[in-house]
């Protein structure tokens, strides 16, 4: 389902205060969130309700190593499709959304279409979603690999503008 996205100019001080809280910490208690940004705990717990309402707030997650579940070969893939017209765009994005392994899919303006960061066990996993899923799609032209010796910086924290009202 797609999300209501709020007006980001509707946003005040508190409202930003509480999504940068909340980006840091996902699990704070809502008696210690509203002592962060100076409310008592209803009304803070009132602006979260509206924020996930609105859709600001998409969801919570819990952040897990990837090696400790044997995941830790991460390859980012650019596709180029034989064709760009809509019926072949949908086509590869349905089906490359259920693929787990998948674990994002950015269509591009540039020198390909798209953009997948997988996240696979070892070569062997990584050859078999290469060649049995996203090789095996009529729609594919090429694929170029690009596997990751470290990761420098890696962040789900999006910047929290400060409050300029």
């Amino acid at each position: 389902m797609p999300h209501k996205f709020h007006n980001p100019a509707k946003l005040d001080s508190i409202d930003l205060q509480l999504l940068d809280c909340l980006q840091a910490d996902g699990r704070i208690a809502v008696v210690d969130l509203s002592k962060r940004v100076n409310l008592s705990p209803t009304p803070c717990t009132l602006r979260m309700r509206r924020l996930e309402q609105d859709g600001v707030i998409t969801g919570y997650h819990a952040r897990i190593a990837p090696a400790a579940l044997d995941q830790a070969l991460m390859v980012f893939v650019t596709v180029s499709l034989r064709a760009t017209d809509e019926a072949t765009l949908k086509s590869f994005n349905t089906a490359v959304k259920p693929v787990r392994q998948i674990l994002e899919c950015h269509m591009l303006g540039g020198g390909f279409d798209y953009l997948l960061k997988i996240r696979v066990r070892d070569m062997v996993e990584y050859r078999e979603i290469l060649g049995g899923v996203i090789g095996a799609l009529p729609m594919v032209e090429s694929t170029h690999s690009y596997f990751v010796m470290e990761e420098v910086k890696e962040s789900p924290q999006l910047p929290i503008p400060k409050f300029r009202g």
